[in-house]
This record gives structure tokens, C-alpha cells and sequence, in this order.
């Protein structure tokens, strides 16, 4: 049986959630809109309709703020890929299908879109920080998925560093850099020829 006490306690709690939410996604809106450098502690405090000390309540500082909001979009990129994975199928399925989906969702959120344009415009150090962590976790699921994928004998032993990174910037290439001066490929052409380069140098064929 709740107490009058007990009622106003997790009614205070509750509060003090939905405040937090309410400054996070205020402090998202204008890291999207302004990029990490233009963004103050009172822009986020107007978006969010409340005192600028409510922020300091829950964050010391505008990088306490932008560091949690980066937190919960690496997250998002882990479910992505949680949900592709499947061991079933092979390596280069399932390489594929998550870095499509994986930079579909970084062309389009436009928080990292942001910060994609402040790193080529401005050099701002946070932003790049920022790119360089989800960067980190591409290819870190990479290289995680070339071990297991040499562990079941489907590639043979290379150097997963390396060949993650390979991969990673080939993708990359051939989705965005490729259509600054050519006719963009499809994503047909895109697998092509990256079976091209490293399937058939990678793959453990039987014999």
C-alpha cells in the first residue's frame, strides 16, 4: 500500500526523468541543428522551455551533455547490428547488409550529419572525436565478424585490423567518395566489386 509520502516520492523521481528526457532531446535538436561549437547551454535551455540551472542539475558541462547524447546514437548503431547479424548466413551477407544499414542510418540522422559537415567545414575537435567513435564501432563490429568468420574456416587467417579497415574505407569509397566525379553505383556494383578485391582473396574456397 503506497503512503501519501510514497506517491509524492515516485512522482518526484518521474519528474526528474521526464526533465532529463525534455533537456536531452532539446540538447539533440540543436547539436543537429547549430553543430557541436555553436551550441550553447542557453540555446538548449530555450528549445527545452526550462531554466538554464535545470541543465546544470543534470550536466556540469555542454561535453557531459553532447557525451550522453553520442552514448545513446553508438547504442542505436549496436541494435543495428544485433538485428542484421546472423551467423547463418555468410560473412560477406551479413557484411553487406549491415554497412548498408549502418550508413543509411548515418546519412541520415541528422545529428551526424551535423557533425559530418563541422569536421569537413570547421575542424571542430568534439565533432571529429564524435565521428571518430562511430567510425570505431563500424569497424569494430568488422573486425569482431572476420574472427569469427576465420574461427569457422569461411575466410582465411588475415590480419583483422587491417582487413577491417580495408573494407570499411572501400565501402565508403564506392558509396559516397565515387559519386563526387562519377555516375553513382548501385548497390549491386558496389558488392561487385568489393567481391571483386577481397572476397576472392579473403574466402576459403574448397577444393
Amino acid at each position: 500500500m503506497h503512503t501519501d509520502y510514497d506517491v509524492r516520492w515516485e512522482g518526484k523521481i518521474i519528474g526528474t526523468v521526464d526533465r532529463k528526457k525534455q533537456v536531452l532531446e532539446a540538447a539533440s535538436r540543436s547539436f543537429a541543428l547549430f553543430g557541436y561549437k555553436a551550441t550553447t547551454m542557453e540555446q538548449v535551455a530555450k528549445i527545452a522551455n526550462v531554466g538554464k540551472g535545470t541543465i546544470y542539475t543534470f550536466f556540469d558541462t555542454k561535453e557531459q551533455l553532447f557525451d550522453e547524447i553520442l552514448h545513446e546514437v553508438i547504442s542505436e548503431m549496436k541494435t543495428i547490428i544485433q538485428r542484421e547479424v546472423d551467423h547463418y548466413k555468410p560473412f560477406f551477407d551479413n557484411l553487406f547488409r549491415v554497412l548498408d544499414s549502418l550508413l543509411e542510418f548515418r546519412s541520415e540522422h541528422e545529428l551526424l550529419m551535423k557533425l559530418s559537415q563541422e569536421v569537413r567545414d570547421v575542424g571542430t575537435p568534439q565533432s571529429q572525436e564524435a565521428m571518430n567513435q562511430v567510425e570505431s564501432v563500424i569497424l569494430a563490429y568488422i573486425e569482431k565478424e572476420i574472427r569469427h568468420a576465420m574461427m569457422q574456416k569461411e575466410l582465411r587467417d588475415c590480419d583483422p585490423g587491417i582487413v577491417s579497415f580495408l573494407m570499411f574505407k572501400m565501402y565508403v569509397a564506392l558509396t559516397s567518395e565515387w559519386n563526387k566525379n562519377h555516375e553513382p553505383l548501385t548497390k549491386e556494383q558496389i558488392k561487385e566489386h568489393i567481391r571483386l578485391f577481397l572476397e576472392d582473396g579473403l574466402a576459403v574456397h574448397a577444393s
